[in-house]
This record gives structure tokens, sequence and C-alpha cells, in this order.
């Protein structure tokens, strides 16, 4: 196969460039396997975090031709090799150097969710159908993809109003697992800001795990925050019985 040539962001906080370089293609190649040999044979300091090469580890994400993805998924022979292939570390998250970015906001916003916790007194039994609804957002890998290219974060910078797909899937993890007694829609009101969410269904689709985000866990969490807080019967009744509509 032909050469590629690969314009790779170089740079960290302060700023950087795009810097060309040519690479041999095999079969078979991925981008990260061009970044390793670019690597290898001619910036030995250019700076990736990688680890399983498996798109099971989340940590090779990038944007590549402006699309956030997974290095090690994104095949070289499924990119248009006649013009350079860009690849940029993720917009949405502060650069460290090269393609490496500051992901760990979200290991704070992380922290804001309650763990599970079990109902007391419930039987451990659960229908397959109950284990299959969770078990897909238990798919997660982290990669934060669906973070990048969220518009909320991405464009308008939401990060101290605004959890992101990621933990919307993690909550729905919770809320919607059979045995779990906590309620945690005052959370996604007010701390984690679901209501920022358009449901443009952009974090659907770079989801390396295709988990369906937006439909299964957005959406039916959007659901219950209006039922809890602008039904209008719940709000007649606690405007009779007295309770603070909030």
């Amino acid at each position: 196969m032909a050469d590629a040539t690969l314009r790779v962001f170089r740079g960290d906080r302060e700023g950087g460039k795009a810097v060309d370089y040519q690479v041999p293609v095999t079969e078979g190649m991925v981008v990260l396997d061009a970044i390793h040999s670019i690597q290898a044979h001619q910036a030995p300091d250019l700076a990736v975090r990688w680890n399983c090469k498996a798109a099971k580890c989340g940590s090779c994400s990038a944007e590549v031709n402006g699309k956030p993805r997974l290095m090690c998924k994104t095949r070289m022979d499924a990119l248009p090799l006649d013009q350079p292939i860009t690849v940029s570390p993720m917009k949405a998250f502060p650069v460290i150097r090269d393609l490496v970015t500051d992901v760990s906001w979200n290991y704070k916003v992380n922290k804001k969710i309650p763990p599970f916790q079990p109902r007391p007194g419930v039987k451990w039994k659960m229908e397959q159908r109950d284990v299959d609804r969770v078990q897909e957002f238990r798919k997660c890998i982290e990669c934060f993809l669906c973070q990048d290219v969220c518009h909320v974060l991405r464009d308008h910078d939401k990060k101290e109003q605004f959890g992101g797909p990621r933990f919307f899937v993690r909550v729905a993890a919770l809320e919607m697992h059979p045995l779990d007694g906590l309620d945690r829609t005052r959370l996604l009101k007010e701390e984690l800001g679901i209501g920022f969410c358009n449901i443009t269904k952009c974090c659907t689709e770079v989801c390396p795990e295709e988990i369906h985000i937006t439909d299964n866990a957005i959406i039916p969490l959007k659901e219950r925050v209006v039922d809890e807080f602008y039904d209008p019967v719940t709000m007649i009744v606690r405007k009779i019985f007295g309770a603070k509509n909030t």
C-alpha cells in the first residue's frame, strides 16, 4: 500500500501546531500503529496515551479527521489516503502534551454520584430482562469520546453545570437497577444538568461499545426528572398538601 501523510498535533497547554509525517501503510494497520511508527522512526518524543490496543481500555481516544475515535479501532484503509489524515487531541479537555489530554475532570464528576445502595429487606433476585437492561450501560470503557463530542462540553464548556453522557450512563445503570434504593433525580436536575442535553445523539454515534446512550439512558432519565419536578398533577398535589415544590 502507499504511504500516508499523518498531520499530527504537536504542542502543549501553551499552544502548538500540526506536523506532517510520512508513514508506510501495511495491511491491517490502524491509526495507533501509524502513531507508533512515527514514535519509533521520526519523533520519539511524541506523547500519546494507550494501553491495550484492543478497544477495551479507552486510553487512545483522539480526533481523527475531526471525529472523536479510538485510534486502535480506526483502520487506515478506511480513511482517504490521498489527503493528510489529521490526528489531534480531544477538543473538550485541556491538552497536556501532543495527543494526551487531561481528563481528570471526569473523575470529579464521578464522585458526585452516590454508589449503588440496595433497598433494605429486598431479595437478591432479578429477572433476565432487568439484568440485560443495566448490563448495556456497564459496557462503558470510559474512553470519554461521548464527552468529547457533546456540544455542551465541547463548544460551550459547561463543565460546572453539566455531567455529560458518560455519567448519565452511569446514573442510568444505578437508577434502572431493580435492587437500588436511592433516588438520583435531584442530582440529575441540579448538579449534572441533564436539561442542557438536547438529545442530538452525537454521543451514541461515537460510542465504540455501541451503547444506546441517548435512547436507553438519557431520554428515560429526562422523563424521570420531568415526572418528579414538572408533572402538573404532582405539582398540584404538592401544593394542596403543602409540600415544597422544587
